[in-house]
């Protein structure tokens, strides 16, 4: 059993117990040492990696990334010595008693147990497992945790046909990942177009095209019925029709692990994963979440979402950990949901509400997909961009953004719609902004400054 420190020299040492080593799990931890050096803060972790990057498992499956070692910013060791923080690998937490405030811990089949003063849930996301036939069979393969990605290459390694199942990010990702190694690859996805979670139908057309020209056997309005095969994956059969493939890649989403949360008695919000206020503080005192498992509040939207971004579980991780210190030091002021991501030499992002997000929540929205060039004409290297803003009807305000383009610059230019959605700014508000200019780096009318002017009907 471990020893549970009380107090030194009649100074009351704080014990901060943190579950889950990555983006938020590890954030928390380091700030809560930081904010007060002689606190007691341990990190528990199921698998043996820390810090760890789950977007970077497409590229160590392509070769990008050229080890396991490199997906992670620290191991066990370097982040004891660094960050003062006392971590347990291989670590699994399998219970918590709130009233006794302790953790039961499993280290390779001894149970122990770890007192705390404050808890941290930081457990992320698990993957979202269709239940049909044969999805237990050899060479179906879920992608989520970093610590695996040598056991996914070899699974992969052999198969010269592989089927991913979801037009999601993750799995664009990996269709750009097995073309570059010389698979067919075949992407099924259930809705009428890729990214249906983010994009409007008109700009996810634009990535289809792209998708198909670089080589992918696309369907759409397929749903996966059926893995076959004897041991291994030998078929998969949709609603549709069937397809002969060595290996599957479940790109079908993820959802909150809440296992711990629900043993705790922690309060789940309307969308699955914790409920958590601004100071990431569970309906328990002394209980936080932050990371993947938690809710967050949706600026535009004014209500709790679920959206699992890296970007997001760090900086909660920030305000978790200190304000297991300092209570309610600092506030998370909720997202709006930035992403990017890329295929090859596409970029695709979204900021904010797509139009049918709009509409669901009952907001009445303009949208316009307008295509420019990144560079002035006369400077080589210009490439398409396609950028689409979306706008509340009442207010002129832009709510949402969605681009397309092949050239990195397509980050900066989400990143610049995120800044004027966070600070309320209108369309004219846009279109006057003052953005820099040079012909090597955007056109003098720049793309956003376009799609503004667009959506003005003439007013500017």
């Amino acid at each position: 059993m471990l020893i549970d420190i009380g107090s030194i020299g009649g100074f009351i040492m704080v014990r901060v117990v943190i579950v889950g080593g990555g983006a938020a799990g590890a954030s928390a931890a380091a700030r809560a040492k930081r904010f007060d050096p002689s606190a007691d803060v341990v990190l528990v972790e199921a698998s043996d990696m820390i810090t760890h990057a789950p977007c970077a498992i497409p590229y160590a499956i392509a070769g990008i990334v050229k080890g396991r070692d490199d997906m992670a910013m620290y191991t066990a060791e370097e982040f004891e010595k660094e960050r003062g923080v006392k971590v347990y690998i291989n670590t699994k937490v399998i219970d918590v008693d709130v009233d006794k405030r302790v953790v039961y811990i499993d280290r390779n089949g001894s149970i122990d147990r770890i007192s705390w003063d404050r808890l941290v849930i930081a457990t992320g996301a698990i993957p979202s497992i269709p239940r049909i036939p044969g999805i237990d069979l050899k060479g179906v393969v879920s992608l989520r945790h970093p610590a695996y990605v040598e056991d996914i290459k070899r699974d992969l390694e052999n198969a010269n046909s592989v089927a991913i199942v979801g037009g999601s990010y993750l799995g664009i990702e990996m269709a750009e990942a097995l073309l570059s190694l010389g698979k067919k690859v075949i992407l099924i996805e259930k809705e009428n177009q890729l990214l249906p979670l983010t994009l409007d139908s008109d700009m996810g057309e634009v990535v289809a095209r792209d998708v198909v020209s670089k080589g992918v056997e696309l369907h759409l309005n397929e749903s996966l019925m059926e893995i076959g095969g004897k041991d291994r994956v030998r078929y998969i059969a949709t609603n549709r029709d069937s397809y002969n493939v060595d290996a599957v890649i479940l790109a079908t989403g993820v959802k909150p692990n809440i296992e711990i949360a629900l043993k705790a008695g922690i309060k789940l919000g309307v969308t699955g994963a914790i409920y958590v206020n601004e100071y990431m503080e569970t309906n328990i005192e002394d209980i936080y979440a932050a990371g993947d498992v938690a809710e967050k509040f949706h600026r535009i939207l004014k209500k709790n979402t679920w959206i699992p971004l890296a970007t997001y579980a760090n900086k909660e991780g920030q305000v978790a950990g200190a304000n297991t210190i300092r209570k309610r030091s600092i506030r998370f002021p909720g997202v709006i949901g930035t992403v990017v991501t890329r295929f090859f030499n596409m970029y695709i992002a979204k900021t904010g509400l797509n139009t049918k997000e709009a509409v669901e929540n009952g907001i009445k929205v303009d949208g316009r997909v307008i295509k420019a060039r990144t560079k002035a004409h006369y400077f080589p290297g210009a490439v398409d961009v396609y950028v689409k803003l979306v706008i509340e009807q009442a207010t002129d305000k832009i709510i949402g953004a969605q681009i397309v383009g092949w050239n990195h610059s397509v980050a900066g230019y989400i990143d610049v719609v995120a800044a004027a959605i966070t600070n309320n700014m209108t369309i004219e508000d846009l279109f006057f902004l003052d953005i820099g200019y040079t012909p090597s780096t955007s056109p003098v009318w720049h793309p956003l400054i376009i799609s503004a002017r667009v959506l003005s009907k003439g007013r500017f």
